[in-house]
């Protein structure tokens, strides 16, 4: 599997069958644009919503609510509509698929069939949010964290998604190899440890906060049903597999990218069809 798919992003890097890769420079709080979701971007087809929260710290390397974004939204839809049949919404030229940001709060979020969340580890939800977010999960949402290391950000997201999801009624696991999100298409088992790419170059560690994040947590929170409807990706950063697929980062493409895809993918189709 990676080195087919490896082969693929390789032979054609800023070049893909459906859109076109990010090419804009790394954002900046200057250069930040938000997409705001919008009743009219909702079509039947799939675009990428992530999740907005306040947050009240910061960590080192994170940004909140918009690590990795804009890259890692748009590049993932595009890689997406190639892996996949899956119909990603692009916009009138088909070169640029539909990524959102939407509340967590906003009606809006029940129309996002997956919500993406990044450095959650330090995420302060409000009253409303905390309501919304509740009523998403219970009515047939998905939400997937990824990219907050360490145990202190595992607690403070633990302690802000728990308002939302009561842990007796809604267990939290840890993944096993046999669950079939792990080889929904590809096989991404055992879950791969992928630091921001800043790290890797310089030092080739994939811990970013040492001893205290050696060992990729891969998670979730079930349903009375036992159906996923969280994931997370604790003290790993997948999304920058997507967000730095770049002509001038071939290294970090070909050690991350190919798997930090395939992860997406099968995730994706997950919540999809479950």
């Amino acid at each position: 599997m990676r080195a087919v798919l490896l082969t693929f992003l390789l032979a054609a890097p800023l070049a893909a069958q459906h859109g076109q890769l990010y090419t804009g420079p790394p954002t900046t709080m200057e250069t930040l644009r938000v997409h705001w979701a919008r009743e009219a971007d909702f079509d039947g087809s799939i675009l990428f919503c992530r999740g907005f929260y306040n947050l009240n710290r910061l960590e080192d390397n994170g940004v909140g609510w918009w690590t990795d974004y804009p890259g890692a939204d748009q590049n993932f839809l595009v890689r997406l509509a190639d892996l996949t049949v899956i119909r990603v919404r692009f916009d009138q030229d088909g070169r640029i698929p539909f990524y959102r940001v939407v509340s967590l709060d906003d009606p809006l979020l029940f129309k996002c069939p997956v919500v993406f969340m990044s450095d959650v580890g330090v995420i302060a939800l409000t009253k409303p949010e905390i309501a919304g977010l509740a009523s998403y999960l219970a009515h047939g949402g998905f939400v997937w964290v990824d990219d907050f290391w360490g145990p202190e950000a595992w607690h403070q997201w633990e302690t802000e998604l728990r308002q939302a999801l009561p842990s007796a009624q809604y267990p939290m696991i840890d993944i096993p190899e046999s669950h079939p999100i792990n080889r929904m298409m590809y096989n991404i088992w055992p879950i791969q440890q992928q630091p921001n790419i800043g790290l890797w170059t310089s030092t080739k560690e994939t811990s970013e906060r040492g001893v205290l994040s050696e060992d990729v947590h891969f998670q979730g929170v079930t349903d009375t049903h036992g159906r996923l409807i969280v994931v997370m990706t604790h003290n790993t950063d997948i999304a920058d597999g997507w967000e730095e697929e770049k002509p001038e980062n071939q290294a970090y493409i070909r050690e991350f990218s190919a798997r930090s895809y395939a992860i997406g993918v099968n995730i994706f189709l997950y919540a999809l069809t479950h």
